[in-house]
């Protein structure tokens, strides 16, 4: 049941995000109006409708974009739009067409992350671009999805069908999911290896790492919470130190004290060759997973640990507190 109470900013700014998964609070001044709350700080009200048999959640906006009475002023409408039903399109579209629609209306990532979604849908679902939408078939999304090597990305890719499919039947351009009648594909998930005592192994490599670039680069995918992508490319105009801040994203202590010993001679905080950044250096990061002891470790296997550990907070401040916090913990094992 969703904790209750009278919404007002005061207390909605100040929520304390989950460690992970999301919370779910309600307003008691408008009982139906209700908010997600994520492990990341983010604040979305919303609506529930059962609609033929099924619980459907209707998103209203996110918190502060949309303020509270605004908010409980769209409660009413936005159940009477979930209970309409939704009327079929006579107007075919391309698949490939309806995929940008897609992409448009119900993709929100990171630049980085959305670029290498692209990429992978124009590698793997590119058979089905020139057929319309309504004459796609089961069969014909068993067909691609059987010819894509390796399992883990076979399946995310019907994952995605599936998605795109619901998003057809909401939107009228066709009667059912033809991807909710396959079988669900079964793979065995890649364990990540990193655990709290192989992070202080991974910092003692590192340090020991002779590149001065590398090894700042290296530590801050600890320190700085963000995806390899992010730490590579950083930008010293995106720092304030005075602040201790990176772009919208508080720093910890131990990224700010690593990063006001670097030489800022570069517009890029990791210089590579020529005048780019630091890229992707797989073998110096091999030889530094291997000195530790976890050969199988990924870079990204590092943000993925940092940013489950962590305990998330919409207030800044309280984020890099929790940032520190965690450091501290997970570097001073005995």
């Amino acid at each position: 049941m969703a904790h209750q109470f009278f919404f007002n900013p005061y207390i909605l700014d100040n929520l304390a995000a989950p460690s992970r998964g999301f919370d779910v609070v309600q307003d008691v001044s408008e009982p139906r109006l209700r908010m997600y709350i994520t492990s990341r700080g983010v604040k979305t009200f919303f609506v529930r409708k059962r609609i033929k048999g099924r619980d459907r959640r209707v998103i209203i906006g996110k918190y502060p974009d949309m303020d509270i009475e605004s908010a409980r002023g769209a409660v009413n409408l936005a159940l009477a739009d979930a209970a309409k039903k939704t009327p079929m399109r006579r107007k075919k579209v391309l698949f490939g067409d309806f995929v940008q629609m897609y992409l448009k209306n119900c993709v929100h990532r990171s630049i980085g992350s959305y670029d290498k979604l692209v990429r992978s849908i124009d590698r793997h679902l590119k058979s089905l671009w020139n057929k319309n939408v309504s004459d796609i078939s089961s069969s014909d999304i068993s067909d691609v999805v059987s010819k894509i090597d390796g399992d883990a990305i076979a399946e995310r890719m019907q994952e995605l069908l599936l998605s795109i499919f619901r998003y057809a039947v909401n939107t009228g351009y066709v009667k059912s999911n033809p991807v909710a009648e396959l079988p669900k594909r079964e793979q065995n998930r890649r364990r990540r290896p990193l655990n709290k005592y192989g992070l202080r192994r991974l910092v003692d490599a590192i340090e020991n790492c002779g590149d001065l670039t590398l090894r700042a680069a290296f530590l801050m995918l600890i320190y700085g919470f963000a995806t390899k992508l992010r730490v590579l490319s950083m930008q010293w105009e995106d720092l304030d130190f005075n602040r201790c801040m990176w772009c919208d994203m508080p720093l910890s202590d131990k990224a700010v004290v690593l990063l006001r010993d670097l030489p800022q001679d570069s517009y890029w905080v990791f210089p590579g060759r020529g005048h780019g950044h630091l890229t992707d250096p797989r073998l110096a990061w091999s030889r530094v997973a291997n000195d530790a002891g976890i050969p199988d470790l990924t870079m990204d296997d590092v943000y993925k640990f940092m940013t489950r550990h962590l305990v998330w907070a919409g207030d800044k401040e309280n984020l890099r507190d929790n940032m520190n916090e965690l450091l501290n913990d997970l570097l001073n094992q005995e």
